[in-house]
């Protein structure tokens, strides 16, 4: 099969976000960006965060790499990134998209499977910017054998195993640096669960600093058919945000 031919390299008219509430209707299909990685984040979102808290020739971590939209990002802005993943139908999908040349796009992009708890060949302060999406909890899976797939987990199990994730992060960032990281909620028996708000004190406890805390409003929850009819029958709201977290190692 003939690969897409590339005909937009970067979005129109963009502007850094200059508030903490981020909302994307167009999710971004320049480069070789595309949505059908289930829940990946719209390219806005690394774009801003590398723009904001990383320069050219940083080393950028992206441990949940998934459908590859931060290396594809990283390399256009022409910063380096470690991609991990422990999944190897989302790496593969991750080669496919870091595959391309374009002028001034020069990142350089290492893949790498493995676990987000044990980064044991990355060093000590090593890292620029950790610049992440991990999977919530069990509500989106990614696998159905993959032990280390945290998308498999139970609530508890999830955060219990987000610790070590952040542990992780936190060691290998340089001293000053930020780590961002865009979780959501959930709803179990009608009730909201605040996943985001537990893995933030997670992150925390790790020793880390919160410097921003941004609402990512969400634009695939319209109130129509089976969800509207269930919406007002069981008398909830749909969830229509992510929190994307910034942190800061001092």
């Amino acid at each position: 099969m003939m690969p897409k031919r590339i005909t937009k390299w970067e979005p129109e008219n963009f502007e850094l976000e200059m508030t903490t509430h981020w909302s994307f209707p167009q999710r971004g299909d320049w480069a070789t960006h595309d949505a059908k990685w289930r829940g990946n984040w719209s390219p806005y979102i690394p774009r801003n965060i590398l723009l904001r808290y990383s320069h050219e020739g940083d080393w950028i971590l992206d441990q949940f790499a998934g459908g590859g939209t931060t290396l594809v990002e990283a390399k256009l802005l022409n910063r380096n990134c470690i991609g991990i993943d422990v999944n190897n139908l989302a790496l593969e999908r991750c080669r496919e998209k870091i595959d391309f040349q374009h002028e001034g796009a020069d990142g350089i992009i290492h893949l790498h499977k493995g676990d987000a708890r044990h980064l044991d060949f990355i060093d000590d302060e090593s890292i620029d910017l950790v610049c992440t999406h991990p999977p919530y909890a069990d509500i989106i899976q990614y696998s159905e054998n993959i032990v280390e797939d945290l998308s498999r987990c139970k609530k508890e199990d999830f955060l219990k195993e987000m610790e070590s994730v952040a542990s992780e992060s936190y060691r290998v960032l340089k001293k000053g640096k930020f780590c961002a990281i865009l979780m959501g909620d959930t709803r179990k028996k009608g009730c909201m669960i605040p996943l985001s708000f537990a893995v933030m004190q997670i992150f925390e406890n790790a020793g880390f600093h919160l410097k921003e805390l941004v609402i990512k409003e969400q634009h695939n929850c319209k109130a129509t058919g089976y969800w509207k009819k269930n919406s007002i029958k069981y008398n909830f709201l749909l969830i229509a945000h992510e929190y994307l977290f910034i942190f800061r190692k001092w």
